[in-house]
């Protein structure tokens, strides 16, 4: 079970690191596409500003590499050896994952890249 004021919770939920109030993504569905980037530019509950310096969320596209090759490696695995497919077929099946993943996998990337720099602080969470 996810424990609000770990760093887990903030990353699966989205939620604000500092406080895991509010969610840090206007629209919580990251599949609406033109708007997955789209965030609030600070918490209302306990004020941080996500947006650290001027293009601070560049540094998650490395995390989102990362990512992005265990989405790879999970769809490699499941269809190879648990579906046993052909290996035309399990590189079929990390092409589809990844696009289908995709915003997903950018918004993780952006969770995991701030939690790294703010931590929680149970003092502003309602726990």
């Amino acid at each position: 079970m996810l424990k609000k004021g770990s760093k887990l919770y903030s990353i699966l939920t989205g939620t604000c690191p500092r406080c895991n109030e509010e969610s840090m993504y206007i629209y919580k569905n990251p599949y609406i596409l033109t708007k997955v980037f789209t965030m609030h530019d600070t918490c209302s509950h306990c004020g941080l500003r996500y947006k650290i310096e001027p293009s601070f969320f560049f540094g998650a596209m490395y995390v989102s590499y990362g990512v992005g090759i265990a989405f790879a490696f999970a769809a490699f695995v499941i269809s190879f050896f648990l579906l046993n497919s052909s290996l035309i077929t399990a590189f079929i099946a990390i092409v589809v994952t990844l696009v289908a993943f995709m915003p997903v996998i950018m918004r993780l990337s952006r969770n995991i890249w701030i939690n790294f720099f703010i931590s929680y602080d149970s003092k502003l969470g309602k726990s």
